[in-house]
């Protein structure tokens, strides 16, 4: 078989699977157009409108893991709210904690008396003694970053190509393959400063080029995902991570893991299951099972710094909070979080049936004879067009099919199967059933079945 696929086909496939969207969703398409009146793009957040449908599904109510749009069709939610929703929608220990709260105060810029028992148990769940709270895991790198540069007195921050912390200023600049350049991102909108005079970006997997970055001595952390979680899924390749944190440890260099997306990978995260022993580290969208909340640990040895660095600042605002960040609704979803979410029976089924899932896709894939990639990491997996597992993110830019990416989307969302918009992953969460996972995978043997005509 000829594992290429023509243009033609796919453009074919697509606009059919468009029409297919129009005529089953049209109280989706009504109201996309009626939201025009009210919101940019019609949408509360312009992402929305970059899942590939002919109109953004309006969802009426999400269970478990099954979404119900405004036209009835019932889906089952791969996707999860790109893992905010990564324990499922609306958890009976998380809607109750949220419920009883409510009803007791919302937000009173002092700490709730629940304070202890949620430090406790951010200790026990992901290993680091000392913690601080912010609303989203955007915010909450943000004040690492500036905590860093206080504590350190280094300006530069070092990224890896590809890497995603949400919507920091720092973060968001591109390398240059030619040149090895750190530039401004272009699709970036409302830029004035240079961030990428202040950061420099290296290639994921790449030692040489991180220890090149590291050794003028004037980077005061390395940010990065334990795998590069926005750029399809890219793992650390063997021995990348504790040669990291040795090269780190050496040029005395903050080792900060943003685990957003791969808190998913074991029960604490990638670096408490690997020992990789970070200095601080951030989790947000998932931790308080999707409500709007992150968490920021860090070691005895950094809260000291950051303590020298306050008391040796002017009073006034440092930059780093927001007045309702540990409010007391937020940290009764915490405490309900990683009390009934974050356990090790949740982990056992994700992680399971994730493996079953990569298993069934493989399969498939082999029959098909098509030179496509699984890559898993915990239950977090990744439908990736390319013959090999990136190594990173050149790899993924190179081998780039965004036609074929589309079509997979909005033919599965056709039939009741909802992936990530902005790549093909696929997040098992503990509402996730085997009946699930066997609907996702029939709807990729016709998936595969019209791509072979």
């Amino acid at each position: 078989m000829n594992p290429s696929i023509a243009s033609q086909r796919i453009a074919a496939l697509q606009q059919a699977e468009r029409e297919r969207f129009i005529a089953t969703h049209p109280r989706s398409v009504a109201q996309a157009e009626a939201a025009r009146a009210y919101y940019l793009f019609g949408v509360p957040l312009h992402w929305m409108r970059d899942w590939p449908t002919p109109a953004t599904l309006a969802v009426h109510s999400a269970q478990g893991i099954t979404l119900t749009c405004a036209d009835g069709h019932r889906y089952a939610d791969f996707c999860l709210g790109d893992t905010g929703a990564m324990f499922g929608h609306s958890p009976a220990p998380l809607a109750h904690a949220i419920a009883e709260q409510a009803a007791q105060g919302l937000t009173c810029m002092l700490p709730s008396t629940r304070s202890p028992a949620v430090g406790e148990a951010l200790q026990r769940v992901f290993g680091l003694p000392l913690w601080q709270m912010a609303l989203s895991a955007s915010d909450a790198n943000r004040f690492v970053l500036r905590w860093a540069r206080a504590i350190t007195g280094r300006p530069q921050l070092l990224v890896f190509d590809g890497c995603y912390h949400g919507a920091v200023d720092d973060t968001l600049v591109d390398l240059d393959p030619a040149t090895g350049r750190t530039l401004p991102r272009p699709s970036v909108l409302g830029q004035v400063h240079n961030h990428a005079a202040f950061t420099r970006v290296v290639p994921f997997n790449d030692l040489a080029a991180l220890e090149a970055a590291l050794a003028p001595g004037d980077v005061a952390c390395l940010l990065a995902e334990p795998a590069l979680t926005n750029f399809g899924l890219v793992p650390p390749a063997d021995g990348f991570w504790p040669a990291v944190r040795a090269l780190c440890r050496r040029h005395g260099v903050l080792f900060v893991m943003d685990e957003t997306h791969t808190v998913s990978t074991a029960l604490g995260g990638y670096a408490r299951a690997h020992a990789l022993d970070p200095d601080v580290l951030v989790v947000g969208k998932a931790v308080a099972g999707g409500l709007p909340c992150a968490v920021y640990g860090f070691t005895h040895a950094v809260g000291a710094r950051m303590a020298a660095a306050k008391a040796a600042a002017p009073e006034g605002h440092s930059g780093i909070g927001t007045t309702l960040a540990g409010n007391a609704l937020t940290l009764a979803a915490l405490d309900a979080a990683l009390t009934h979410l974050h356990t090790a029976p949740n982990y056992r089924h994700m992680l399971a049936l994730a493996a079953e899932l990569e298993q069934g896709l493989v399969q498939r894939i082999a029959r098909a004879q098509r030179p496509w990639t699984v890559t898993r990491l915990g239950a977090r997996l990744e439908l990736q067009f390319m013959p090999h597992t990136p190594r990173h993110a050149q790899d993924v830019r190179d081998h780039a099919q965004s036609e074929l990416e589309a079509l997979t989307h909005l033919f599965m969302l056709n039939r009741g199967v909802l992936l990530t918009p902005f790549h093909s992953m696929m997040l098992v969460s503990p509402e996730t059933r085997e009946g699930d996972v066997a609907a996702l995978l029939a709807v990729f043997d016709q998936l595969l079945a019209e791509l072979a005509r």
